[in-house]
């Protein structure tokens, strides 16, 4: 399994589309995720059931 990191990278560099976070996942998930330079590019779905898609932005949102 990859880690959270990895999955960013992967998600930065085009090889995932999306990247599925649960619910259970999402505050070990964000606190990787609100550490990078490049936060505001990435775009999270609320899903009902808790369940979060990212997206990665090629412009950063404001």
């Amino acid at each position: 399994m990859h880690s959270y990191e990895e999955k960013l990278n992967m998600l930065q560099s085009g090889d995932m589309k999306m990247l599925e976070i649960s619910k259970a996942e999402f505050l070990s998930f964000r606190e990787v995720l609100i550490k990078r330079e490049d936060f505001k590019h990435f775009s999270g779905e609320a899903k009902q059931g808790g369940e979060v898609i990212y997206t990665y932005l090629p412009v950063a949102r404001s």
